[in-house]
């Protein structure tokens, strides 16, 4: 079996939370060799969020399998010189401490470039490195509010924020990439480089189509809750039985054969009210009860078998539960398991398939469960051993 495509990469990563993690966990699937830098005691906070998988943080299993942990306190003489010759041995640098926290623990891009020029460092932080918000908290909340995401999202009558850390997720990917493209940069120049991402920058990145919509057409898109400001029928509709499905109808071709093949109503083509999308949409409650009418007729299967034969974008709205089931994860066996200190759990495999090549499913650590082979690996003596385990709590 071929190698992954970053085996050989190591990763140091002072990392917490969602989003630095987020991160790091898409270099492990790849092949690279992280090094989770955890505090002593309780460790990365994201460990205490909940104890739903058996015991465990849902959030710190989702992010943190195929990683070693290393129990430092980074103030302590010891710490910081263990921290010191695993950075000298690293090709990535990844942190998401508090702005400012970095620099004083001598860990700061600039000075950690200055001693190591091949070095990939890449700073995560809420807000960006200036700015009247810079030392601002910078939770996935604060920042979806922020950079107007919450008034985008939920129902005419309510606000909401996304069901996922999506400030967070943006964050972490753009610096997967931003890694990445630094690694192929350093493998033409032999340098490496500096990254910076902040929560907010990738989230407004996100936002681009409401802020055009906003900027040029005077309002903000409507918020519709699974329904599109632009776009009719677009959203959830319920059979009799209660199944319900998420319709698309995009363009005129669809819209005719949804009138024809699935509410077998062909002359709402020619209705007045619904002649042009843009009719569509102002018409938006009108069209929804014609289209109620016929639903509430029929089954879930037999509205999917109409979707099917008419050619209509069209999915289920499923419970979170269900999709743990879906057929199209199961049929391509996307399901594996992971070991953890709780035993092995169930997961899904990385997104990122390379063909002829086994995923990377290593298990999820311990706190501090790597520090002593990788203190002795780094080559210090017993003494430092003994710190670094009463420190980790061992």
């Amino acid at each position: 079996m071929s190698s992954l495509p970053l085996t050989g990469i190591t990763v140091v990563s002072c990392e917490h939370a969602v989003a630095a993690p987020f991160a790091t966990r898409q270099l492990a699937d790849l092949g690279a060799r992280v090094i989770k830098v955890e505090r002593p005691g309780r460790g990365d906070f994201a460990r205490d969020y909940d104890e739903t998988v058996r015991g465990l943080s849902s959030h710190f299993v989702w992010l943190n399998r195929s990683k070693e942990s290393i129990a430092l306190d980074l103030k302590q003489p010891h710490g910081k010189e263990v921290m010191r010759r695993l950075v000298a041995e690293a090709d990535v640098f990844v942190q998401n401490l508090g702005p400012g926290a970095a620099e004083r623990l001598g860990l700061g891009s600039a000075e950690l470039r200055a001693r190591h020029p091949r070095l990939i460092t890449c700073s995560i932080s809420g807000y960006g490195s200036s700015g009247p918000y810079r030392d601002a908290k910078a939770y996935d909340l604060l920042i979806q509010a922020e950079a107007g995401l919450v008034s985008v999202t939920g129902s005419a009558d309510a606000p909401a924020k996304s069901g996922i850390p999506a400030a967070d997720i943006g964050a972490g990917m753009y610096a997967f990439s931003g890694i990445l493209s630094a690694l192929y940069e350093r493998e033409k120049t032999g340098a490496g480089t500096s990254l910076e991402i902040s929560l907010f920058d990738s989230l407004v990145e996100w936002m681009g189509y409401p802020l055009y919509y906003a900027a040029y057409g005077g309002t903000p898109p409507a918020r519709t809750g699974t329904s599109h400001a632009a776009i009719a029928p677009y959203g959830t509709f319920a059979a009799k039985d209660g199944t319900e499905i998420v319709l698309a109808v995009q363009n005129e071709r669809e819209w005719r054969s949804f009138c024809e093949q699935v509410l077998e109503r062909p002359e709402l083509t020619a209705d007045a009210r619904f002649v042009t999308g843009s009719r569509r949409v102002t018409n938006r409650g009108e069209l929804e009860s014609e289209i109620a009418a016929v639903l509430g007729h029929i089954t879930g299967d037999e509205l999917e078998q109409r979707l099917a034969a008419g050619n209509i974008a069209h999915a289920r709205q499923r419970e979170v539960r269900e999709v743990i089931e879906h057929p199209q994860l199961v049929s391509r066996n996307r399901l594996t398991t992971v070991d953890s200190p709780m035993g092995k759990l169930t997961a899904i495999l990385p997104a990122i398939t390379v063909p002829g090549r086994k995923p990377r499913m290593d298990p999820i650590p311990a706190v501090g469960e790597h520090t002593s082979a990788i203190v002795k690996e780094l080559g210090f003596g017993a003494d430092i051993q003994q710190l670094t385990r009463t420190q980790a709590g061992f």
